[in-house]
């Protein structure tokens, strides 16, 4: 059983949803963003899920193209990347871990080698957020040659019979987005029920929630509306770049997945 199966199947046990932190590897800086990830888990995250510091983050808002330009700028590289989460790995053996990365990324260090690098350093999943269905299968071919679940992505416009290849192909879970765009912290978040509805039906991996999730009553509707989880980045990039310390955040959102 995979990381990501074995904690949906626990959680369902429990009657809870999962809730996913997403954060910038190498921000502020590689020691404390090791930190940071031991942090997100203290505080009660199931899941985790990575950006490696890209200079174009096509699907991000300012708040992780932020966090990104941080990384770089303190010298955050790829291989540094991998290292933090090798790390992570040897700390937290149970905990499933996503990275959330561009075509660019891959190609710079090629498919077969990126997703190799990300099974070495014990990764579960990778959503390459850039790359659409239609140009998915190398892709694809490589992460499940890697041992790596492919996560696909799911938008309030996303066609039925494309829904229904989302179900077939992906991995791990489905990233639904909650709203058209890019990242970012809502005051409002709207749910894709019928689309959850739609990928439930078609058998696919469990939905999970992002964009916008950022306070606990997003994360109680996102399960109301049938997801399985949900996942908050911007939010947490937010505190992180104020110096803030996150695991009181985490924990009251995680509280709100509990029945």
């Amino acid at each position: 059983m995979t990381r990501y199966a074995a904690m949906f199947e626990r959680l369902r046990t429990r009657g809870e949803g999962a809730f996913g932190a997403f954060v910038m590897l190498g921000d502020p800086d590689l020691t404390t963003s090791a930190s940071i990830l031991d942090a997100l888990v203290e505080g009660g995250a199931d899941m985790l899920e990575v950006g490696i510091p890209f200079s174009d983050p096509v699907a991000d808002g300012p708040v992780i193209q932020a966090a990104a330009v941080r990384a770089l700028a303190g010298g955050t590289r790829t291989a540094d990347c991998f290292r933090l989460l090798g790390g992570f790995r040897a700390r937290h053996p149970d905990v499933p871990v996503g990275i959330l990365t561009y075509a660019n990324l891959v190609m710079a260090r090629g498919r077969e080698a990126f997703y190799g690098a990300a099974a070495d350093a014990g990764v579960d999943s990778v959503l390459v957020a850039d790359v659409p269905l239609i140009e998915a299968g190398p892709f694809l071919a490589a992460a499940r040659s890697a041992g790596v679940a492919p996560v696909l992505i799911a938008a309030p416009n996303t066609p039925l019979e494309r829904l229904a290849r989302i179900a077939e192909e992906g991995e791990g879970y489905t990233y639904c987005v909650a709203r058209a765009g890019v990242t970012g912290a809502d005051a409002e978040v709207r749910f894709a029920g019928d689309v959850i509805a739609a990928l439930r039906a078609a058998g696919a991996p469990p939905p999970v929630l992002g964009f916008g999730i950022s306070e606990p009553e997003h994360v109680r509707l996102a399960l109301e509306a049938g997801a399985e989880g949900v996942i908050s980045g911007s939010a947490i990039v937010e505190r992180i770049a104020r110096g803030e310390e996150v695991r009181e955040f985490i924990a009251q959102m995680k509280a709100a997945t509990l029945p």
